[in-house]
């Protein structure tokens, strides 16, 4: 018996998106190819107000942003990831692709964080983190889920 991925992903009320499967299937594609394997995540989709918020909560920041992540202390459930659908709109137009790719940036961006990977302060961290974040986008793409 292999080892059992769960991941949910919930949609608010009001957040507009139809690709919750997609999405669930790109972070278990994420995960497998992270090497994680009898994990435990969760995805909400939102909308502007409610990261807002979560962020004044629990980073003190007044306003909006693009992903939040919430990590357990436990080895099974890795935590949460909140991607505003907003912001994922707003910047798939800005960066010019496609809403699938910018779910799939935040996403994966969100789950790096999740496990340890943290690019505020600059530096090492940060190119680190950026290079696993390529890496797992290309896997996306290669699995054909962007």
């Amino acid at each position: 018996m292999s080892p059992a991925v769960k991941i949910m992903v919930a949609r608010e009320a009001g957040a507009k998106v139809a690709a919750i499967g997609k999405i669930r299937r790109m972070a278990g594609a994420a995960l497998k190819g992270l090497g994680l394997k009898n994990r435990e995540l969760s995805v909400l989709l939102a909308g502007n107000p409610r990261i807002r918020e979560l962020n004044r909560a629990y980073r003190g920041m007044d306003k909006p942003t693009d992903v939040l992540s919430f990590p357990m202390d436990d080895e099974y459930m890795l935590g949460d990831i909140v991607i505003s659908v907003d912001k994922a709109v707003e910047q798939a137009e800005r960066f010019g692709v496609t809403l699938e790719e910018e779910f799939a940036r935040l996403m994966v961006h969100g789950l790096l964080h999740l496990i340890g990977y943290d690019h505020v302060k600059g530096g090492r961290q940060a190119g680190k983190m950026k290079a696993k974040e390529a890496e797992l986008l290309r896997l996306l793409r290669e699995e054909g889920l962007v």
